[in-house]
């Protein structure tokens, strides 16, 4: 009789833990509560309205709330339904109905955090997907290629009617591959328009062979994408990006001496026609220019050296314009004035001649 009791009593305190894991924190390893705790506890759980149900549906649904990622949107409560889990493992063994209601609640613990996070679950994959999808749009790719972005978005569309239609497994299996399908268009529009960066800049000349190399990997890419084979369209994309990098790095540089080069030449050709002097302002602004460009170069900052090269180049030449007009100005200054210098001598001469006449 008295283990009857006994057996009543923890029953009662366990589903009531359950149910409010807030007021009392109690596990199978904590230390037993206090007459006062016990008493509150027994007195709450008259207020519960218990469900029937065994360990199996317990691990079925304690399964699916995982699976959604219920543990990293509720954190504290889910902590809670574990600790309630470890004591409902211990207790199989307890014959009767209410072991079969403190189950029924527990699994309808699990099954409460799985509905309040499959909004949150279907909302952040709705907005991986949108983000990608706008990175994708962005590139422009689906104005080149538009069926193969229809082709996500009808994916994307399919996953969501699954997900109203609570087929949750399905939805977020066609959910992943729709934002694997658009990672790897997104990858493959990467690849394009680093591709065109290289024609557009005229760096293929540095390099073609390589060039060809990558070339041919991307479009073997293509053609494992048409196939359906994703995960070798990806591995072709990224081998692809990587030649296609090289060669933009490599082509920086290249062309980032040429602009070292030409700037130096004209920045001795300023210094030699005096132009540091003559147009003593341009030419500091161009050599602080040249300078910078320098420092960038040394550290194999090639893209903004080679910009700043250009700049400075450029500067050098406006300043030799400058100082050319300034000496154009100067040597017309001097002809006008010999001129006048000529008519006055003239103006004189005549002046004199007239004077001489008329003494006579």
């Amino acid at each position: 009789m008295k283990k009857c009791n006994f057996n009543s009593f923890f029953i009662k305190l366990v589903l009531a833990l359950m149910v409010m894991p807030a007021l009392i924190s109690v596990s199978c390893k904590s230390s037993p509560p206090t007459p006062e705790e016990v008493v509150t506890v027994v007195e709450q759980a008259k207020d519960l309205e218990p469900s029937l149900g065994d360990l199996n549906q317990v691990d079925a649904a304690r399964k699916r709330a995982m699976d959604f990622e219920a543990p990293a949107y509720f954190p504290s409560e889910w902590e809670a339904a574990e600790a309630q889990y470890d004591v409902a493992k211990h207790i199989p063994t307890i014959e009767g109905q209410q072991t079969s209601l403190i189950l029924g609640m527990l699994a309808k613990t699990y099954d409460d955090l799985f509905k309040r996070t499959i909004p949150l679950y279907t909302k952040a994959w709705e907005d991986e997907i949108i983000s990608i999808r706008d990175d994708l749009i962005a590139t422009g790719l689906r104005e080149l290629v538009p069926e193969y972005v229809e082709n996500a978005d009808k994916m994307t569309l399919t996953a969501l009617e699954q997900f109203e239609a609570e087929d949750y497994y399905t939805a977020r299996d066609t959910a992943e591959a729709a934002l694997e399908e658009y990672e790897t268009l997104y990858l493959g529009a990467r690849v394009f328009l680093r591709r065109q960066e290289i024609v557009d800049r005229g760096f293929i000349v540095y390099d073609p062979e390589t060039f060809d190399k990558a070339d041919d990997i991307a479009d073997a890419a293509i053609d494992k994408f048409d196939e359906g084979d994703k995960i070798a369209a990806r591995e072709g994309a990224e081998e692809a990006m990587s030649y296609y990098n090289i060669l933009l790095a490599n082509g920086w540089k290249a062309y980032a001496t040429e602009q070292n080069n030409s700037a130096s030449s004209e920045r001795e050709s300023a210094i030699s026609h005096k132009v540091n002097i003559a147009a003593r302002e341009h030419f500091r602004e161009a050599d602080a220019i040249f300078t910078r460009a320098r420092v960038s170069f040394d550290d194999e900052n090639y893209e903004d050296a080679a910009t700043l090269f250009t700049e400075a180049d450029a500067l050098f030449v406006i300043a030799g314009q400058e100082t050319e007009e300034k000496r154009r100005r100067a040597h017309e200054a001097i002809r006008i004035a010999e001129e006048k210098i000529v008519e006055s001598v003239e103006v004189a001469n005549e002046a004199e001649r007239i004077i001489e006449g008329g003494s006579r």
